[in-house]
C-alpha cells in the first residue's frame, strides 16, 4: 500500500511538472501612445528616465528596427490586433466618434488576438485606449476580450474631476469622448486617481486574479498623448527639463514607466514572470511639435511616413525563452505581435484570415538567421504616400517626389540616392506595386472628416440616455 501511495505521488508530481513546463505562456502586450522614439532609456535618454521600460529592455530584446504599420493611432492598432496590413480592408484612417455606426471601426469580418488566444483557453482583457469603434458591435468585449476597462475613443483627460459626461448617450461633439467616464466591464465608473494610475492599477489586479491561468493583457496607455496633464509628485521629479510643456509629456512617461513597474513587480510576485512574454512599444511616432516627444536622430514625426513617423521604441521579454540583453537589429513589424503569440500559444489552426505578421521567436533565439521579412509596406493613399523597404534600402513617394533611403547608413534620411539606384528603385517599386494590388481604398470617413458625416449622419449622437454607452 505504502509503495502504491508513493508510486502515484510520483507520477503526480511528474505529471505536475510536466504540466508546468508545456504550459502556453502569458502574453502582455503594452502601448504607450505618441511617444517619442529618442524618450526612453534603452535608447540613450539622458533627459526621460524610464528604468522599468529598461527593465524589459535588459531582461530580453531590443528591436533597433522595430516598426508599427501605419503612422496614426487607430490603423495601427487595428494591424496589431488582426495582424494583418490593416490597408487590407481600408482601415487607414483615424475614426470619428460615431457611437450609433457599426462600419465606424474595426470591421466585423476581420478577427482580432484575443479571439483567437481564447480557443486556447486563455483569458482576456484590454485596459485604457481602444479606438477601434464606439458602437455596441465593436467595444472590446464583442471583439474578444473577456474584461475592458478603459475608455472607446482616441483619446481621454486624465483627472477624474474633467470626466463630467456620464456614457456617450450625452456625446454631442467629438472631443465629448475625451471626458466620458471610465468604462468597467459594461458600466460607467467613478474614478478617484490619475488615468494612468488607474490603468496600471486595474492590470495589476487582473494578472493578481488570474494568475492560474494562461491569460492575455493588452494594456493601452493613453500616455503620453495629449492633454498634457501630469501629476505634481511626478513633475518635481522632473525638474532637470526646463522646458515646461516637455516637462509636463516627461512626468507623463513616469507616471506610465512606474506602472510598468508595478506590472512586472505583480509577475516577479506572482512567480510567473519566467513564463510571461511583455512586449512593449509606442503606436507610433511622437508629434514633437505638439506633445513635445523627441524622435530623436530620425526624420519626420506622427503622420509621416519618414522614420519619426513609424519606427518607434520596441522590446520584448519572455526569460523562459529569450535570453537577456538581446538588441535585435533586422526589420519587424508590429504584425509580428499577432503571428508570435498565436505561435506560442498553439492556435495556429484557429485563424481564419491571411496572417502578414511573423513568429519572432526563432529569428530571436538563432534558429532562424534569414530576415523576418524581405519587404515592410505602409500606404497612406489621401495623402498618396507609397512605402517599402527591404533589410537595407527603403523607397518613399510623396505625390510626385520619390525617395530611396540607405537606412544602413543614413537612419536620419538626409540623402535622397533616386539618381543613383535605378536598380534598388526599380526593385522596391515594382514589389510594392505588386503588394498594393490586395490593398483597398478606406471605407470610413476621417476624422478630420467631421461636418460631412454629420451632413451623412445627422442621427449620429443619441437622443436620449435609454442605451448606456
Amino acid at each position: 500500500m505504502k509503495f502504491l501511495f508513493n508510486l502515484l505521488f510520483i507520477i503526480l508530481c511528474f505529471s505536475c511538472s510536466f504540466n508546468d513546463k508545456n504550459k502556453p505562456p502569458n502574453i502582455i502586450v503594452i502601448i504607450s501612445d505618441d511617444q517619442g522614439y529618442a524618450d526612453v532609456g534603452f535608447h540613450g535618454s539622458k533627459e526621460i528616465f524610464t528604468p522599468n521600460i529598461d527593465r524589459i529592455a535588459n531582461n530580453g530584446v531590443v528591436f533597433s528596427q522595430g516598426y508599427v504599420s501605419f503612422a496614426v493611432c487607430s490603423p495601427s492598432r487595428a494591424g496589431l490586433i488582426t495582424g494583418r496590413y490593416q490597408n487590407r480592408f481600408g482601415y487607414t484612417r483615424n475614426i470619428l466618434l460615431a457611437p450609433k455606426d457599426s462600419t465606424m471601426g474595426l470591421p466585423l469580418g476581420e478577427q482580432t488576438l484575443p479571439e483567437v488566444l481564447k480557443k486556447g483557453g486563455y483569458k482576456t482583457k484590454a485596459i485604457g485606449k481602444w479606438h477601434l469603434g464606439a458602437h455596441d458591435l465593436l467595444i472590446p468585449e464583442n471583439r474578444g476580450f473577456d474584461e475592458f476597462y478603459g475608455f472607446l475613443i482616441g483619446g481621454h483627460r486624465y483627472f477624474p474631476d474633467d470626466l463630467t459626461l456620464n456614457d456617450l448617450t450625452e456625446a454631442r461633439k467629438q472631443m465629448d469622448g475625451y471626458i466620458t467616464k471610465i468604462y468597467d466591464n459594461g458600466n460607467r465608473i467613478n474614478t478617484s486617481r490619475y488615468l494612468t494610475d488607474e490603468l496600471s492599477i486595474n492590470a495589476v489586479k487582473f494578472i493578481e486574479d488570474n494568475s492560474n491561468n494562461p491569460f492575455f493583457l493588452y494594456l493601452s496607455y493613453n500616455a503620453p498623448h495629449t492633454p498634457l496633464q501630469a501629476k505634481e509628485e511626478d513633475l518635481l521629479r522632473n525638474m532637470h527639463i526646463k522646458g515646461e510643456k516637455r516637462r509636463i509629456y516627461a512626468s507623463m512617461v513616469t507616471s506610465m514607466d512606474d506602472g510598468i513597474g508595478l506590472v512586472l513587480d505583480k509577475l516577479e510576485q506572482m512567480n510567473i514572470i519566467d513564463n510571461t512574454i511583455v512586449i512593449f512599444f509606442s503606436d507610433n511616432g511622437g508629434v514633437e511639435w505638439y506633445n513635445h516627444s523627441d524622435n530623436g536622430e530620425l526624420r519626420g514625426i506622427k503622420g509621416d511616413f519618414f522614420e519619426g513617423g513609424i519606427r518607434v521604441p520596441f522590446v520584448m521579454q519572455w526569460p523562459k525563452i529569450i535570453p537577456k540583453g538581446i538588441v535585435y537589429d533586422k526589420p519587424i513589424i508590429a504584425l509580428d505581435v499577432f503571428a508570435t503569440s498565436i505561435a506560442v500559444a498553439n492556435v495556429e489552426n484557429h485563424t481564419i484570415n491571411e496572417i502578414d505578421g511573423v513568429n519572432l521567436i526563432p529569428y530571436i533565439i538563432g534558429e532562424n538567421n534569414n530576415n523576418p521579412h524581405k519587404y515592410l509596406y505602409w500606404q497612406n493613399r489621401d495623402k498618396e504616400i507609397d512605402v517599402i523597404r527591404d533589410d537595407r534600402y527603403k523607397y518613399l513617394r510623396i505625390k510626385n517626389k520619390e525617395f530611396i533611403f540607405d537606412l544602413s547608413n543614413d537612419i536620419s534620411e538626409e540623402n535622397n540616392l533616386i539618381n543613383s539606384s535605378k536598380q534598388i528603385y526599380e526593385n522596391l517599386k515594382f514589389k510594392f506595386k505588386e503588394w498594393e494590388k490586395d490593398m483597398i481604398d478606406p471605407i470610413f470617413l476621417d476624422l478630420g472628416m467631421g461636418k460631412e458625416y454629420n451632413k451623412l449622419h445627422p442621427d449620429r449622437w443619441h437622443n436620449s440616455n435609454s442605451e448606456k454607452q
